[in-house]
């Protein structure tokens, strides 16, 4: 009878230490695509819902936080082309440093509110694309691979981005 129930046990803490892992990095990397915390915290289940159906697909475990971000990003892409929009909410403040004045603290808060109203000028695979390839740093193949196209595509995702946003920039600045 133990033998039976070692196998589902050693699964279940196998798949504990999957999410455990990954959860962090799964929810960021939703929230930097919807821009909301709610949303994001629903998608975050939801991908890993997805995985945990289909973990027999992963054959290699090396592969496995890939083949998870890839799940992540198509979640939350199509969760923002279902909605037909891309909602934003506040960031949390960063803990305030005793120095700063209530002028920083404005500034800062204009600023990221200016960043936020560029964003939703982008498409969401061009929010995406710039996203993974200018904030999270990854290289132009990666961010293909996670968003399931091509590098000539992400580059392209890329360059209208930085279009968009370079405009916005230059019209708020008159």
């Amino acid at each position: 009878m133990s033998d039976l129930t070692e196998p589902g046990l050693e699964l279940l803490e196998q798949q504990n230490r999957f999410i455990s892992d990954n959860l962090r990095r799964i929810f960021i990397q939703i929230y930097r695509i919807v821009g909301s915390v709610a949303d994001a915290q629903d998608l975050t289940q939801e991908a890993f819902i997805k995985a945990l159906q289909r973990q027999d697909q992963v054959k290699d475990e090396q592969k496995a936080a890939h083949w998870l971000s890839r799940i992540a990003t198509n979640t939350a892409i199509d969760f923002l082309r279902r909605s037909g929009r891309a909602t934003f909410c506040d960031l949390d403040e960063a803990p305030m440093s005793h120095t700063e004045s209530p002028e920083q603290i404005l500034l800062r808060s204009e600023h990221r509110d200016y960043l936020e109203d560029g964003l939703r000028l982008l498409s969401p695979r061009e929010r995406a694309a710039l996203m993974l390839r200018d904030v999270e740093g990854l290289p132009a193949d990666e961010v293909a691979k996670r968003l399931n196209c091509s590098k000539a595509t992400v580059r392209s995702h890329i360059a209208n981005a930085r279009i968009k946003f370079r405009r916005y920039v230059e019209n708020r600045k008159r």
